[in-house]
């Protein structure tokens, strides 16, 4: 019979039943799932290979001369820090080169996409008035006028004022909306603001202890939580609800401007890995493919 441990070590009772000496299953509370059919459960063995307990990442499109980086996978049950195992990220999405001028663009379009401007300038048309001829055409030596709300008047209209609304939106393309989320996850990574957590949930639903959980580890002041589904959990939340520098949010808004506006970005296992697939599908998707293809979703 298999135990399963929470770091994902699969230990069987069986063979080591001699070997190491049995323990109550309520002296590990919260740590090992309890087995029904048994009442008792060997402990896991220690060892420093058991960083790796929950065994290395399937990586897709991985060349030879490529090496994963490597990331700490977190908790969130406890306020002080613990480190569960070590994971494999894809180098094409975490350790890409840092492209400056591809953020700044993807900021820019982010930034104007949602813009409208309401100036607007009256023409001659909208103003009141003017529909009298100033003087006549012909006898007084004077320049022909035919409405004092001419743009050539004081008070007249505007000639080729602003027109509202304006919309600034532009469509960046594909390839650089794709460049900007993989540089701005690198960026994350090498600054040691990227972490990876089990999942976001916590113990309680009191506002005290995200605060102190993201002091006690240094996270910075502003802290993106971003799990694969837009449900999150009750207790994160509600703990969360309150503080305006902690934000939640859902796999498919993942973007530059929030990744950067964030000090540190906070992705569960889940996240993680659709963050990884969509990414690295759409990197090595089929170039000559239509071009409204691209936009499609992904086949699981």
């Amino acid at each position: 019979m298999f135990q399963r441990i929470s770091l994902g070590l699969f230990v069987n009772s069986r063979k080591t039943q001699n070997i190491l000496p049995k323990i109550n299953v309520t002296s590990l509370a919260g740590s090992i799932e309890q087995n029904p059919l048994e009442s008792e459960i060997s402990p896991p063995i220690t060892t420093k290979s058991n960083i790796y307990a929950a065994g290395p990442r399937k990586l897709s499109f991985m060349s030879t001369f490529e090496k994963p980086k490597q990331v700490w996978l977190e908790n969130l049950s406890t306020v002080d820090e613990e480190k569960l195992s070590i994971l494999d990220v894809h180098p094409q999405v975490f350790g890409v080169l840092p492209r400056l001028d591809i953020i700044s663009r993807n900021i820019r379009w982010q930034t104007l996409y949602g813009r409208v401007d309401l100036n607007q300038a009256p023409s001659r048309a909208e103003l009141p008035g003017g529909g009298r001829k100033p003087w006549p055409q012909k006898g007084l030596g004077r320049a022909r006028h035919g409405s004092i709300r001419s743009p050539l008047f004081k008070g007249g209209g505007k000639a080729h004022g602003p027109r509202a609304p304006k919309s600034h939106l532009f469509m960046l393309s594909f390839d650089a909306r794709l460049m900007g989320l993989t540089t701005t996850l690198s960026v994350k990574l090498a600054q040691d603001d990227l972490h990876i957590v089990e999942s976001l949930d916590i113990p309680t639903d009191e506002k005290e202890y995200m605060e102190q959980l993201v002091e006690s580890r240094n996270w910075g002041p502003s802290v993106l939580f971003v799990d694969e589904e837009d449900k999150m959990p009750r207790n994160i939340t509600k703990a969360t609800d309150s503080i305006k520098h902690i934000n939640l949010m859902p796999v498919y808004g993942l973007n530059v401007y929030s990744m950067l506006k964030h000090e540190t970005l906070v992705l569960t296992l889940a996240a993680l890995e659709r963050i990884e697939h969509q990414l690295l599908m759409n990197i090595h998707r089929n170039k000559s493919a239509k071009t409204e293809g691209r936009y499609l979703p992904s086949r699981q």
